[in-house]
């Protein structure tokens, strides 16, 4: 029981908004955004700490294929509410984009810098030497290069402001992709799993995979149960509160459905684990530009819209802005190195976007990063064809300096 004593307590919490939702209980807004946000983040725990779980039974390929839908659960109910929604509620449309760029932009500008900043500061404290930057192991360039891949085919949102459902399709069809590229270099090396992942996974094989299945549709149940009142309260209280919607909507549902897997990897990068904690971002990045972005007007769609998500002046700001920041974060890893100062950067420019609201601060930081990213690919040319190539070329990706790294570089494996 005390293995569970983590997952029964967030169930709890979860539970309780089920119950409000079923017994049809109306609250206020401000409590029922309490009540269903802190369900989504208790479900999204479970969640995660399951799929991790899930790890020891689930091998290669499949294990990549199913946890990775599995994970993103979370974050993609509420905003593939939202398109759904506006495609009878056109006002919803705003949303829509609200959380999708909110979302994304979160786990850029405070997940990977972060985790780099933490992961350079526990080896200096281990090693008493300054490193300056963090490496990746070569097979993360396959994640890089399908990045840039669908980070250059998102450039149609704001070049026509609108989301056709061409490019949804097509996105959907890279994310597929890189879930087969994935799988056939899958390896079989034993998961590293953390707190009451480690605790179920330790579990004898029967009641290990009982438990996993059992938090598996709890969580699944308890996160589309919690999705649509979640998602109606934050409009709602933005209203009650006067505060803007779409920011309520843009970085208060992020925060709530990030949490766990920023957590988890906060505490790898702590544990000294620095290259594995990017790379899953990484990895999540390519998840929310191809499945996230490329489902939005396949829902849109089935709500009764048309075959474009039709955008207004300020989602394309948005998604331009959020193009640039995801353009420099991959030109700064075409070498695999994410170096010190491009984390500082990477975390002052997100917090500046609070400072410069509006068009003009908008259209100035978007600049900024295209400017940023353009002298990273200047500086890491050589990394370019090797990241872009990497999708399509079959067997294990190496790195041809196979490795000699400075003393002050952190490397990892995958």
């Amino acid at each position: 029981m005390r293995t569970l004593r983590p997952v029964l307590l967030c169930l709890a919490v979860a539970l309780l908004a089920v119950a409000v939702r079923v017994g049809h209980v109306e609250l206020a807004p401000g409590l029922a955004l309490l009540v269903f946000g802190a369900a989504v983040v208790a479900a999204s725990f479970v969640l995660a700490w399951a799929a991790e779980a899930a790890e020891v039974d689930i091998a290669g390929g499949l294990a990549i294929a199913v946890l990775a839908v599995i994970a993103v659960l979370p974050e993609y109910a509420v905003d593939l509410y939202f398109a759904y929604t506006a495609g009878s509620r056109p006002e919803y449309v705003q949303f829509a984009a609200a959380n999708m760029t909110g979302s994304n932009r979160l786990l850029l500008g405070v997940g990977w810098s972060v985790v780099v900043i933490l992961s350079l500061a526990v080896a200096r404290r281990r090693t008493g030497r300054t490193v300056r930057a963090l490496v990746l192991d070569p097979a993360y360039r396959v994640e890089i290069g399908f990045l840039a891949l669908a980070s250059l085919l998102a450039l149609v949102v704001p070049a026509t402001g609108r989301i056709p459902l061409l490019l949804g399709l097509v996105l959907l069809g890279v994310f597929v992709f890189y879930l087969v590229r994935v799988a056939s270099a899958g390896d079989d090396e034993e998961p590293d799993l953390v707190g009451p992942a480690a605790r179920i996974g330790a579990l004898p094989r029967r009641a290990r995979r009982t438990v996993v299945v059992a938090m598996f549709v709890l969580a699944a149940a308890v996160i589309l149960a919690s999705a649509e009142p979640f998602a109606e309260a934050l409009i709602a209280s933005g209203q009650v509160l006067g505060v803007d919607q779409f920011l309520l909507v843009q970085w208060l549902a992020p925060l709530a459905s990030e949490a766990p897997e920023l957590i988890v990897a906060v505490i790898f990068a702590l544990r000294g684990k620095g290259a594995a904690a990017l790379g899953l971002l990484v990895a999540a990045k390519v998840n929310q530009w191809t499945l996230l972005v490329g489902s939005l007007p396949v829902a849109y769609l089935l709500g009764g819209g048309s075959t474009a998500l039709v955008l207004d002046g300020r989602q394309v700001e948005e998604f331009g802005l959020t193009i640039a920041q995801t353009l420099m974060g991959v030109a700064v890893l075409m070498t695999l190195r994410f170096p010190r100062w491009a984390a500082w950067t990477l975390l002052a420019l997100f917090a500046v976007q609070f400072a410069v609201p509006g068009t003009g601060g908008r259209l100035v930081l978007t600049a900024v990063y295209a400017a940023l990213a353009a002298m990273a690919l200047v500086v890491n040319r050589q990394g370019i064809l090797p990241a872009l190539t990497a999708p399509f070329r079959r067997g294990p990706v190496l790195d041809d300096a196979t490795r000699v790294l400075p003393e002050r570089e952190l490397s990892g494996r995958r």
